[in-house]
């Protein structure tokens, strides 16, 4: 099938060679020059675990990128994969969605035959048919259900597995406008839709964009509990994780996302849980319990510096933050805990050296003025005291010899020598 894509972010990016992986015809369309020049040559512009290796395969083939809306076509389905970013009351700016479905209906009143326009990026209800729908039918002089269809297919992508998630998928969610439409995915995604694991759910456009909200918001509130549920077991000198895998063996509850730690971060959970938030808002209700995930979530850092605090006096203190990714397996600090407690840190007044084994040169731009080591050995020379923020397994192997003092506060419980330290602390156990 003749597919087009409109964005080569993280989701278009992660689609495009997947799909091309599915012996399917993709052309990425992207504004950035620089991105379709790195595409075309071969390469990812972003650090995700399988991509390289597929752009590289299909890259001048079945996969090609370009700034020429005109090329979309010689496709017969259109992704619409463009960021809807959080403004600051946590409602999503469609501006950009607006602008890339305005050049898509331009785009399509000189096409001939049928076309179909899927809703990749996350919005709420009822924006596909509301507001993307209507732009299609202005600009493009054509009516949905007359040879122009819309569809939501919402994606479930995570950082540093999306590739893994889109090819072996637990569900893959059709909301079609038409049998027709749900008929053209059913057939795109043939491939995937054949595993024995992965189920196939097909509803309307409302319920597909409110299931991913639906998804990530459970997601969220279940680490905010389980994390709420840590702080309560450091109260009273329990282990959480001895607790915590104990409940995990309940059928109904399952031993997933059940790491008491530092919390969620990254470009979803935060964007979609504020989202959602400011929706419901809008529709006259209030999301009380979302509130309070949102709540636990973010008093996590403070109550990991202050934790550091009851063994290091901060003010000219070296304390070394080991992690700046949100998750380990990516370089995205988007919303990261790391982040939060080097603001933290730097309130009461300690000197901040930091490592990440792929992240540094995106936190840098924002933080100039810290320390940036080339190691975690290098991080941990002559520190006071150092915090762990993402649980990359290279830290598993950590000496600590060269600290001054030897206090490790961690945020991720990763599986570290405890008895090389003076002074260990799990944030929640």
């Amino acid at each position: 099938m003749d597919v087009s894509i409109i964005g080569s972010g993280y989701v278009g990016t992660t689609i495009a060679a997947c799909l091309a992986d599915l012996g399917h015809d993709v052309l990425n369309v992207e504004i950035d020059e620089d991105i379709v020049a790195t595409i075309n040559a071969g390469e990812a512009p972003i650090h995700e675990s399988g991509l390289e290796e597929r752009i590289a395969e299909h890259a001048g083939t079945n996969l090609r990128a370009t700034t020429d809306y005109d090329e979309i076509r010689e496709t017969d389905v259109t992704f619409l994969c463009l960021p809807t970013p959080q403004t600051d009351d946590g409602s999503l700016d469609l501006a950009p969605m607006r602008a890339g479905t305005e050049s898509l209906g331009r785009t399509l009143a000189e096409k001939d035959g049928d076309h179909l326009v899927v809703v990749k990026s996350t919005v709420l209800p009822g924006t596909t048919e509301e507001v993307v729908g209507p732009i299609l039918e202005e600009e493009s002089g054509r009516r949905i259900g007359d040879g122009l269809e819309i569809s939501m297919n919402p994606e479930f992508l995570r950082m540093s597995t999306a590739v893994e998630d889109f090819l072996e998928p637990d569900k893959v969610v059709l909301g079609a406008s038409s049998e027709g439409a749900a008929a053209t995915l059913r057939e795109l995604y043939a491939p995937i839709l054949e595993r024995e694991e992965t189920d196939l759910v097909e509803t309307d456009v409302r319920e597909a964009e409110l299931i991913k909200y639906a998804n990530n918001a459970f997601l969220a509130s279940k680490v905010s509990l389980v994390n709420e549920l840590g702080n309560v077991a450091k109260e009273y000198g329990a282990d959480a994780y001895e607790v915590l895998d104990a409940v995990g063996l309940d059928d109904r509850i399952s031993d997933r996302f059940m790491r008491s730690g530092l919390g969620w971060g990254g470009s979803c959970f935060p964007k979609d849980v504020n989202a959602l938030r400011a929706g419901a808002r809008e529709q006259g209700y209030d999301p009380d319990l979302l509130d309070a995930v949102v709540s636990v979530n973010d008093e996590q850092p403070r109550r990991l510096v202050a934790l550091l605090a009851e063994h290091v006096p901060f003010e000219g203190a070296r304390v070394a933050v080991l992690g700046l990714s949100f998750k380990p397996g990516t370089d995205d600090v988007r919303k990261s805990r790391a982040l939060d407690v080097i603001e933290h840190l730097r309130e009461r007044g300690a000197e901040v050296v930091a490592y990440d084994p792929v992240a540094v040169e995106n936190v840098r731009p924002d933080y100039p003025e810290i320390e940036y080591a080339d190691s975690a050995d290098e991080a941990l020379a002559g520190a006071d005291g150092a915090v762990v923020a993402t649980d990359w397994p290279e830290f598993d192997d950590l000496a600590f010899d060269g600290m001054e003092r030897r206090v490790l506060v961690d945020g991720r419980r990763i599986d570290v020598d405890r008895d090389a330290l003076e002074v260990y602390e799990g944030l929640t156990w």
